[in-house]
Formats: C-alpha cells, sequence, structure tokens
C-alpha cells in the first residue's frame, strides 16, 4: 500500500474520531457546529499540509532523480566518445 494512501486513511479516521467526539459531547446545538466547523477547519488544514509535504519529498526525489540520471548521460556519452576516438585510432 503506498505512503499516500495509509496517510490519507489514518487523517480520515482522526477526523471521524474528531467528529464524533463533538457530536456526542453535551453541549448545545450551536457550540456544537461552531467544534465541528473548527475540527473542519483544522483538519483540512492539517490535510493541506500534509499534501504540501508530499507533493514537497515527491519533487525532490524527482529532482534528485532527474539530476542522477542527467550525470549517467554524461558519463555515457563521454564514454561513448572516448570508445569512437579508439576505434578510430585502432583502424588507422
Amino acid at each position: 500500500m503506498s505512503t499516500g494512501k495509509v496517510l490519507i486513511g489514518v487523517l480520515a479516521g482522526v477526523a471521524a474520531g474528531a467528529l464524533l467526539g463533538v457530536l456526542f459531547a453535551p453541549d448545545k446545538g450551536s457550540e456544537t457546529r461552531k467544534k465541528i466547523l473548527k475540527k473542519g477547519s483544522d483538519t483540512a488544514d492539517d490535510l493541506k499540509d500534509k499534501f504540501d509535504e508530499l507533493v514537497n519529498s515527491l519533487t525532490e526525489k524527482f529532482e534528485a532523480a532527474k539530476e542522477e540520471a542527467t550525470e549517467l548521460y554524461e558519463q555515457g556519452k563521454s564514454k561513448a566518445e572516448e570508445i569512437k576516438k579508439d576505434v578510430k585510432t585502432a583502424m588507422h
């Protein structure tokens, strides 16, 4: 299972637990609605933060892989040029 799916599942469970806790609390309806709105807002902020962290992590990994691929390409290109020179030298 991917990390993203696990993270979403955990956050959904936390949100559901918080909502149930607020709904079963012995408060007035208006207070309960305020708490639900606050919890919903807090959960949305947490989800946004986690999503941003995931995107940043993936971006960093992509950039590192891109740099490594560029280095490997340059090394391969250099090696191919060396072999080409060696072949030309050997043929003359």
